[in-house]
């Protein structure tokens, strides 16, 4: 007996969890450890303790061209599994080893039963703040714009 989920299903499964993955790889620490009690009230454990390593950059010039290795950066994972037996996974920019962990259980707890309440009070407030701090960046990089123009001298090639 197959028991694998309808093709659309799976693929908004998957957005959805892009989605929180996003948020959650992109908030900053202190947002984070504003659920760290919820997250780690109930039983978990690490399954793959947060490692911090380096990650191969590829490009492409002009988005069409071939890849090539642009460099490297540090990233840091890590792996827990919760009391509903969900496993999280985290992998973070930087050598955040707090984050990635906060960031794993958070995936974790998205999994399970409570995936709705989770949405609703952690990524929904993580993404507002992340916006937030966005808009806020746009709008102080835009007090520095200049505008460039050119003036004609009135000279034709005629």
């Amino acid at each position: 007996m197959n028991t694998r989920t309808h093709p659309d299903t799976e693929t908004l499964e998957v957005k959805a969890r892009q989605r929180w993955m996003y948020a959650l790889a992109h908030a900053k620490l202190s947002e984070l450890e504003v659920f760290e009690p919820a997250l780690k009230a109930a039983a978990w454990q690490l399954i793959r303790p947060p490692e911090t390593g380096m990650a191969m950059l590829r490009g492409r010039m002009g988005a069409t061209g071939a890849s090539f290795n642009l460099g490297e950066m540090t990233v840091t994972r890590c792996v827990v599994r919760n009391h509903e037996n969900r496993t999280g996974y985290s992998y973070i920019a930087g050598r955040g080893k707090k984050h990635a962990e906060l960031a794993a259980l958070a995936d974790a707890h998205l999994q399970g039963e409570r995936q709705a309440f989770w949405l609703g009070e952690m990524i929904e407030s993580l993404t507002a703040q992340r916006h937030a701090r966005v808009s806020q960046q746009e709008k102080e990089a835009a007090r520095t714009q200049v505008d460039f123009f050119t003036l004609a001298r009135g000279e034709n090639d005629a």
